[in-house]
């Protein structure tokens, strides 16, 4: 993956093998974030940041399955589209997500808009359905 190994050489992304326990584990994370997301009667906020907390284990997994890692949640999510395929315009989503999820953070600010909300967790699912479709790390 070229791109992927020139942020290896600008120093944004580092190195290591695929580690399968690892991997696992940021799926059921992922998985469990998500389905505690969709429960009914759960605020917007807390179904945003529990959506957004599993979009982030699904996308570390896929870039931890090809052997990267990131400590940038920025450059994590920018990487889909290299690491699964993602089109530009649904990590960008992402992206303004992750600048929500920031502004809560660190500032105390969160507003929530319902159709970010829903394209987050539409996101969410496509990406756990791409990273469970890869093979098993041996």
């Amino acid at each position: 993956m070229k791109e992927l190994e020139n942020l290896v050489k600008i120093n944004q992304l580092k190195r290591e093998p695929p580690d399968a326990k690892e991997f696992a584990g940021m799926l059921r994370a992922g998985d469990t974030k998500l389905k505690d997301a969709l429960i009914d009667g759960l605020s917007e906020d807390s179904q945003f940041s529990l959506s957004y907390g599993a979009a982030h284990a699904f996308s570390l997994a896929a870039l931890r399955w090809h052997g990267y890692r990131s400590d940038s949640r920025y450059l994590v999510f920018q990487c889909l589209q290299h690491s699964l395929g993602l089109d530009k315009a649904k990590w960008r989503v992402l992206d303004k997500c992750h600048n929500v999820r920031n502004l809560a953070e660190y500032e105390g600010h969160l507003d929530v808009n319902p159709q970010l909300l829903k394209e987050l967790i539409s996101i969410t699912k496509e990406i756990q359905t791409l990273v469970k479709a890869l093979e098993p790390i041996e």
